[in-house]
């Protein structure tokens, strides 16, 4: 036990180190004073409805050059992202006040949207140099960060809404000069070193901070429109009275304008996304974690100890005995020697457990990779997108591992390569599959709201040309190897007559469905906070911490199915596969009914049956590759140990 304590030691200094690291998401860009830099804005958000819509769908100034999209990589497309220019456009070092464009009266359409996405709590999400702007608001003494501002606000017992058309820009920048400091980048405009040759001219300044105050100011129409887009106005105060807000209504113009200031901050560049990572009770989060590991660790130890003990004793008791008092003892005694004929019996439906044993293997792997490399720092929040793009391309990848799996495993139990063909075929759509059907049909639902989280047309040809010209090809390569591999031999023969289960009191699922409790014991609170992170709109980037919360949720998977196997062996019960599989496959059910109680308690703000469909949906995918890596883990490891077990004992 103590080298177990001191691996886990190390695992929580590992954590705590990868907290606040990582390597920065695009390559550095220097300004000097006086260059333009133009805003982008991405997709219209909502902690609300959960359904992404175009910065452009509602009546915005639109840039000069016209609207050009901002090239967009697999993941952004997937996460319903749509990054396009913006006539925001500003001046390094150059605070101003500027006027932007007049709307055409309202008409009654655009009323009702703008008034719908203000009620439904729709966030503007802007983009300076790579960061998302950010608003801090103070409540009850209290300063708190938000990503984006809001469409509108409506006052309190008010059936009228106020649009936001002013914005106070604050851009913080860190004077750079060039001194002995590399920065490598690993983002969205690929990998670059700051060389010796290249310090003159990266001196400059470093955007490290963007901070918007949004306001609602009513402007005469007939003034602003004599304006042109950049033309100078006086600084504004944002107005606290309703009467000098702009309301929202039909035949109203509105006019946009917005003001800069630069601040100089100490602030270096590699630091400039703390305060975005900082995450909301990060001290509750790191003892609730702390805690979670110390009492799982402790009773893993116990259950372990205690194990091992019982099976060394019944294992040294049978091989001192001679060949006729082993005949007795199997004669007279009860427990797993008397099942030794039919302990490696053919399970039930043995082609979709080695296909679900393959997937599990697929999603263990591209999981385990993801988050080592998130530890690292190697998928950072700054390249947009990146998480997602990097778990769909390894995915893809280990399909060779997923095809060599289940091959092998169909192997074992057959005892011949045939079918491995079909084998390799199912792997590679079983889980793709399941995902697409559900997809498809929240896509359906996306595109009747006409929601920028649809997936397009042209994207889905994309993820089926992955699917089927690299993922199934390299199943099938894995499948063929697993025909190759030696087969596992069994240690005992198999009777021709399966022996009778004696009844039990009570349904031995019962016991298998209750023995995913301890796994989700492991998991819940981590699974909190990713889903306050997915739903909520909150940066997510404790990956040391769900790196050991993974590897704990290992152990305690294995341990529980082994043991649970061990305990039907006990009762001659030999049909032990299945609930192998689903002991510790059986906390994806405790996911979803959590999932449920977390869309009824926490997202109480989620509004619509279409948010709520979403929600599930989502979740329905997430529990079932959780199922399938969980099982496969409880299910090898058991696999395993009944090799084991029956190989050390002698038979005839």
């Amino acid at each position: 036990m103590p080298g177990i304590c001191s691996v886990f030691l190390l695992l929580v200094l590992f954590a705590h180190s990868c907290h606040g690291f990582y390597l920065p998401g695009s390559y550095m860009h220097t300004y000097s004073t006086s260059d333009t830099i133009v805003a982008k804005v991405n997709s219209l958000t909502s902690i609300e409805t959960e359904l992404p819509f175009s910065y452009y769908s509602l009546p915005y100034c639109k840039p000069l050059g016209g609207i050009k999209k901002s090239a967009e990589n697999l993941g952004e497309l997937l996460m319903g992202d749509q990054i396009d220019n913006s006539p925001y456009r500003f001046k390094m070092n150059v605070n101003e006040s500027l006027y932007v464009c007049t709307t055409s009266p309202l008409n009654e359409h655009e009323v009702k949207l703008l008034k719908q996405r203000t009620r439904d709590l729709y966030q503007v999400n802007m983009i300076l140099d790579n960061l998302p702007v950010m608003r801090i608001a103070k409540q009850n003494g209290v300063s708190i960060q938000w990503t984006g501002f809001p469409v509108g606000f409506t006052p309190p017992n008010s059936n009228d809404d106020y649009i936001i058309n002013h914005l106070k820009f604050k851009v913080l920048v860190h004077e750079y000069e060039g001194s002995g400091v590399q920065i490598i980048g690993t983002g969205e405009e690929g990998m670059g070193v700051i060389s010796e040759a290249d310090k003159k001219k990266a001196s400059g300044y470093e955007i490290v901070g963007f901070e918007v105050t949004p306001c609602s100011v009513k402007y005469d129409p007939e003034v602003m429109t004599k304006l042109h887009m950049y033309d100078s106005i006086s600084p504004v105060n944002c107005p606290l009275e309703l009467d000098k807000s702009q309301i929202i209504r039909e035949r109203e113009r509105i006019s946009f304008t917005y003001e800069v200031e630069f601040v100089k901050s100490d602030i270096r560049w590699p630091s400039r996304w703390d305060a975005y990572l900082k995450m909301e009770g990060a001290r509750v989060h790191w003892f609730s974690i702390l805690n979670s590991l110390m009492v799982i660790t402790f009773l893993a130890g116990i259950v372990f100890v205690i194990f091992l003990r019982t099976v060394r004793r019944d294992l040294t008791r049978y091989e001192e005995l001679d060949k006729e008092a082993q005949a007795q003892m199997n004669e007279e005694l009860s427990g797993w020697k008397l099942v030794v004929g039919d302990v490696f019996r053919e399970p039930d439906c043995a082609k979709l457990l080695c296909v679900m044993i393959g997937d599990g293997v697929q999603i263990t792997g591209m999981a385990a990779v993801t988050i080592v490399f998130a530890a690292f720092g190697f998928m950072s929040p700054a390249s947009r997108g990146m998480l997602l793009t990097g778990m769909i391309i390894l995915y893809l990848f280990l399909g060779i591992a997923a095809g060599y799996a289940a091959v092998r495993l169909w192997r074992t139990l057959k005892g011949t390569s045939e079918g491995w063909r079909s084998i390799s075929w199912s792997v590679a759509c079983f889980f793709p599959g399941i995902v697409f059907v559900i997809l498809t049909v929240l896509n359906f639902i996306l595109w009747g709201s006409k929601s920028t989280g649809a997936i397009p047309i042209s994207l889905y040809f994309v993820l089926l040309s992955l699917w089927f010209c690299i993922s199934v090809p390299l199943t099938l390569v894995g499948g063929f190897l697993g025909t190759r591999a030696e087969a596992i031999q069994y240690p005992v023969r198999t009777n021709q007559i399966p022996r009778e289960i004696p009844a039990r009191k009570y349904p031995s699922w019962l016991l298998v469905l209750g023995a995913g409790t301890l796994p989700f014991g492991t998991l819940f609170i981590e699974l909190f906070f990713i889903l306050s992170s997915i739903w909520l709109g909150r940066f997510y980037y404790v990956f040391g911490f769900l790196l050991i919360v993974l590897l704990l949720l290992i152990i305690v998977c294995a341990e529980v199915s082994v043991v649970l196997t061990y305990m039907h062996l006990c009762v001659e019960d030999w049909r032990w596969w299945w609930k192998a599989f689903f002991a510790s496959g059986s906390v994806a059910l405790y996911v979803f009914l959590y999932s449920i109680n977390y869309l009824v308690f926490d997202l109480q703000s989620l509004s619509g049956p279409v948010s709520a469909i979403l929600y599930l949906g989502y979740s329905m995918i997430m529990a079932i590759a959780i199922m399938l890596s969980t099982g496969t883990i409880g299910f090898i490891t058991s696999f395993y140990f009944v090799h084991y077990l029956f190989s050390s004992v002698k038979i005839d």
